[in-house]
């Protein structure tokens, strides 16, 4: 009986040298000399099997990460960079199926479904991290929008994938950049800044009854 490794790459090998699922699990099953059941016994479904792979890229690379001896002196900004960067570089190892498999799979205005099972894994580790920054100081806790915060986190992962598939340059370097140049935006979005002072001096003045006073009311 063949394991669910052993399926796994079968699968990856078919869709790749086809350019398709295959027609049917009973034919597939019948290719690998195993019997529908056997199938059924790890996998509900291809697209099961497509979903199972991307959980486990990305929940290795979330281990790999964390198992550094560093990550824990990282800032939220710095492990948020070092996801993204380790994450590319694990899927390269792949690459050739993540392409098929996000383009087989996109959706117009949703998460395609090969996702579904990394986006509350990816937002569990973004929330991690922002709780972090939240409890240090580094990032600005506001009201309401601070929840958001692993949204706008979530598409950035869309995007650096998009772009990444995408990516023709040399060692994927554009794909680096794009990396550091949209994490570093969100998390400026995500710091204080002069808006917040001038929201903190407003509550200030509100609270202690100066408004009035100062506007000349």
């Amino acid at each position: 009986m063949a394991t669910a490794q052993q399926i796994r790459n079968a699968y990856i090998d078919f869709v790749l040298t086809n350019d398709s699922k295959p027609k049917s699990v009973y034919s597939f099953a019948k290719k690998l000399k195993i019997t529908e059941a056997d199938f059924y016994q790890f996998f509900s479904s291809f697209e099961s099997i497509e979903k199972t792979i991307w959980f486990e890229l990305t929940f290795e690379t979330f281990s790999r990460i964390k198992a550094q001896e560093v990550w824990n002196q990282y800032t939220s900004r710095e492990k948020m960079l070092s996801f993204f960067y380790s994450y590319l570089e694990h899927l390269k190892s792949e690459r050739s199926f993540v392409i098929y498999s996000l383009k087989n799979n996109r959706g117009k205005f949703s998460t395609p479904d090969v996702l579904a099972g990394v986006k509350p894994i990816f937002e569990n580790f973004a929330q991690e991290i922002i709780d972090e920054g939240l409890e240090s100081g580094e990032l600005a806790e506001r009201k309401f929008f601070s929840k958001r915060y692993k949204d706008a986190l979530w598409v950035q992962f869309a995007f650096i994938l998009n772009f990444w598939i995408n990516d023709d340059s040399e060692g994927f370097e554009k794909s680096d950049e794009a990396i550091e140049k949209g994490i570093n935006v969100t998390f400026d979005l995500f710091q204080h800044s002069p808006i917040d002072n001038i929201i903190d001096y407003g509550k200030f003045l509100s609270r202690n009854g100066m408004f009035k006073e100062k506007m000349g009311l």
